[in-house]
């Protein structure tokens, strides 16, 4: 399998492109702020054709560039409803005041073909089998990708060190450690971890030194935001 990815704009976040080998077709996930140009220049390196963009969920930092990139290629954008309005409305998912702040006089549409994702679909595209785990907590839409041979796309959901944040809008951190529990722990160690921010990890190494993790698998539990970088 290729994976290439890249962190895009100003948040960082992870974009990554995922195919069967170099000259198939690919699927694009999390084409957040100035994607576009890391995109296309993947594409020609790789000789790719992308087929559809799927998102881990509706923060402005994973979908900025979702409607220009699907639309300059006619592809379809997959999305878990309880974050659908986050494309065309990306200020819910920030604190009061803040999209303006951020976005001044910005414009954000859905892109024209959006598909929505539902718990335990798998998803056929590009010649790759991706199974869709719904994980709420850091939204109440995020959902985490995975594909053989034994790799996961955590989004916001767990990085190298940490967890997403619970403390914007939509968040929930009884959610959260819920997800965690459900999609992260009953993993294999093998299984690498590629995250919406920072350095990839595998489900072993966060189990072993993610002190978010440990206390779950102790029963305790640990409250409170994860991490504060990025959305």
């Amino acid at each position: 399998m290729l994976v290439a990815g890249f962190p895009a704009g100003s948040f960082a976040a992870n974009c990554y492109l995922v195919a069967p080998e170099p000259g198939a077709e690919c699927v694009i996930i999390d084409p957040g702020e100035d994607s576009e140009g890391g995109i296309a220049e993947i594409i020609a390196e790789h000789r790719l054709k992308p087929v559809a963009v799927l998102l881990t969920h509706g923060h402005i930092d994973h979908v900025w560039s979702v409607a220009p990139v699907c639309g300059a290629r006619g592809i379809p954008a997959y999305i878990h409803p309880d974050d659908r309005a986050l494309l065309s409305d990306p200020a819910r998912g920030l604190p009061l005041g803040a999209g303006q702040q951020l976005f001044g006089g910005l414009e954000f549409t859905e892109p024209d073909d959006v598909e929505e994702l539902t718990d335990g679909t798998v998803l056929n595209l590009a010649g790759l089998e991706i199974t869709v785990n719904h994980a709420p907590g850091h939204t109440a839409g995020s959902v985490v990708f995975r594909s053989d041979p034994a790799i996961m796309f955590s989004g916001d959901l767990l990085f190298a060190g940490s967890i997403g944040r619970t403390d914007l809008p939509g968040g929930d951190t009884a959610a959260m450690m819920d997800s965690l529990a459900r999609v992260c722990l009953t993993r294999p160690d093998e299984t690498r971890v590629l995250p919406g921010h920072g350095p990839q990890t595998t489900i072993g190494a966060e189990r072993a030194s993610n002190q978010f993790l440990a206390a779950l698998e102790r029963g305790t539990g640990l409250g409170g935001p994860g991490r504060s970088t990025g959305l």
